[in-house]
């Protein structure tokens, strides 16, 4: 299935580990608002009670009794980008869920405090007043081609959401872009996974993501072949580039790494060019190899492995060309 064919298999430009932060929020008083953007679904352990009643893998809010106001909470992206959907996930809240919620987003410049940024009033709405369901992923559709830094989820008038997944393709400053070296493989940067083979163990786009992996999971792996092919995965760069340097990263895949890898990058009129021939690989490294000079610009870049495996990480470094 194409990466583009289904939201939900964009990268979540809010997750804690690709540096999104929950800022703000009016009330937590039930559960933390940091609960959102947790990386994995929400745990619920039954009959765990802390001095404020039930435990919640979630944010969750006192209840409003009558009183006016909605409860909201402003998550920082790790990547801003271009939304293409939202998926408001009340696992676990049941008799405890907000009726409804809206979300607004900002592009904002600088670094202001939270409180500003909360208190601004050129919110962006995105997804207007809607019903929720409880305990169950409630997914959004956002049509808007613009770049968004920020987002603000609220809920009408309180309750509790387990998760905010906000799924969408990364665009960079372009005042900072191309100041020096680039990862032009950088999800931060615009690069995105547009197809692969396989992602039965997990995702690829999580190769794009920044710093070191931390384990096993944060990276992608394939399940194992039982036939002659191979595994690959098809990337579209943060834009058409020179490309000088890979760094193919096996970290933490110890007995299920890939045997060998190649490199083959399109040119923007669909001319294939090799990178880096089928190279061998080892286990729990990050190799790095120089990519010979050519003379097009790449704007796509395919990575072929052998048979099958996992990666942590790809980078390709370069320098963004005509």
């Amino acid at each position: 299935m194409s990466e583009l064919s289904d939201f939900t298999l964009l990268p979540d430009l809010a997750v804690r580990p690709l540096g999104g932060s929950v800022i703000w929020a009016d009330d937590e008083f039930f559960a933390e608002k940091e609960n959102l953007i947790k990386p994995g679904p929400a745990d619920y352990r039954p009959s765990t009670f802390g001095h404020k009643g039930q435990v919640y893998d979630g944010w969750e809010t006192r209840r409003h009794r009558g009183k006016p106001g909605d409860d909201s909470a402003v998550v920082r992206l790790g990547v801003p980008g271009v939304i293409r959907g939202v998926v408001v996930d009340t696992a676990w809240f049941k008799g405890n869920y907000p009726p409804a919620i809206s979300l607004s987003a900002l592009a904002i410049e600088g670094y202001p405090s939270a409180e500003e940024i909360a208190g601004r009033d050129d919110w962006v709405t995105l997804i207007e007043h809607a019903p929720v369901a409880g305990d169950s992923r409630n997914p959004f559709r956002v049509d808007s081609e613009s770049r968004w830094t920020h987002v603000k989820l609220t809920m009408h008038p309180d309750g509790g959401v387990a998760r905010l997944r906000v799924h969408g393709e990364g665009r960079p400053d372009q005042k900072l872009f191309g100041l020096g070296p680039v990862d032009l493989a950088a999800l931060e940067n615009g690069a995105l996974v547009l197809d692969c083979s396989n992602r039965f163990y997990s995702a690829p786009n999580q190769m794009l993501y920044p710093g070191l992996a931390r384990e096993m999971g944060d990276g992608w792996e394939t399940a194992r072949r039982r036939d002659d092919g191979n595994d690959w995965v098809r990337i579209r760069l943060a834009g058409p580039g020179l490309i000088r340097l890979a760094e193919i990263d096996t970290s933490y895949f110890l007995g299920n790494s890939p045997g060998a890898a190649k490199l083959t990058g399109t040119t923007s009129d669909g001319t294939e060019v090799e990178l880096l021939p089928r190279t061998d690989l080892q286990p729990d490294t990050r190799h790095r190899f120089p990519i010979a000079p050519i003379a097009a610009s790449v704007a796509e870049v395919r990575l072929d492995v052998y048979p099958d495996g996992g990666l942590a990480r790809l980078r390709l470094y370069g320098e963004l060309g005509a």
